[in-house]
């Protein structure tokens, strides 16, 4: 009895969330966590987009331009992540808060043993996420109504799909390219490794094998850089004008 009574609230609960949630348009994500040293340490900023998207959120960083409709900060809801982390375990929970800095949605807390710090944060931070995909988001259509100033430190502009992380331990800026809505690009062996092509058989990128099956060497429009996986995501990675660009790269192999 006790079971099923703690279950319908759980139930009851997650409907309200999905429902104040549902009127968000997007979802902001901040360049650094406050536990963190460094931006995107651990690609930690990377993963939450990707999972947001997964979720069906559209998300901006801070730095990030975005499109004049999500000029309205109220209109928009800002994440965070908490890191309540004890001995052995890593733990951790997301927040979503809105203009006023006020808490809209808390997850279930995510938890992993593992050693490693990279690992034990993003497989925490994806079973955080569960509760995240339990909403079902899909946005109502009905705008918070709150009348507030364009969001600061945002850059607004037309369309842009090209968001700036620094990079880990590094002074050089890393350059996200986000293709994933390109067309799906299809894999076909070659002696030494991959080819990546379109609908229409054309190459798009060559892949050359490495000791790391979740790294390749690429070559991707005359530009050599590597492929690699990261969280079932790849990432083509390369360096122009000293700066490190990563573009998704939405392929099936």
């Amino acid at each position: 009895m006790k079971k099923r009574f703690f279950f319908l609230l759980f139930f009851v609960t997650m409907y309200g969330f999905s429902q104040s949630i549902n009127n968000y348009k997007a979802i902001i994500i901040p360049i650094r966590y406050g536990f963190l040293k460094s931006d995107n340490q651990y690609r930690l900023q990377t993963l939450t987009k990707f999972n947001l998207q997964k979720a069906g959120f559209i998300s901006y960083y801070t730095n990030q331009s975005i499109p004049v409709e999500f000029n309205d900060r109220c209109s928009l809801l800002y994440i965070d992540v908490k890191n309540e982390s004890v001995f052995l375990t890593t733990k951790i929970q997301i927040i979503f808060k809105d203009c006023n800095d006020k808490i809209v949605f808390q997850s279930t807390i995510g938890k992993s043993k593992e050693k490693e710090f990279e690992k034990a944060y993003s497989e925490a931070l994806n079973e955080a996420f569960k509760s995240v995909y339990d909403l079902q988001y899909k946005f109502s259509g009905l705008v918070v109504s709150n009348k507030s100033e364009p969001i600061p430190n945002i850059a607004v502009a037309e369309t842009t799909s090209e968001v700036i992380v620094p990079v880990v331990d590094s002074n050089k800026v890393n350059k996200i390219r986000d293709t994933e809505n390109l067309n799906l690009l299809y894999t076909q062996p070659t002696p030494n490794g991959f080819q990546f092509i379109d609908n229409e058989q054309k190459v798009i990128i060559k892949l050359y094998k490495t000791s790391n099956s979740a790294s390749f060497i690429a070559i991707k429009s005359g530009v050599q850089g590597v492929l690699v996986s990261i969280q079932n995501q790849w990432l083509f990675e390369y360096y122009q004008n000293d700066q490190l660009i990563s573009e998704i790269i939405n392929v099936k192999f």
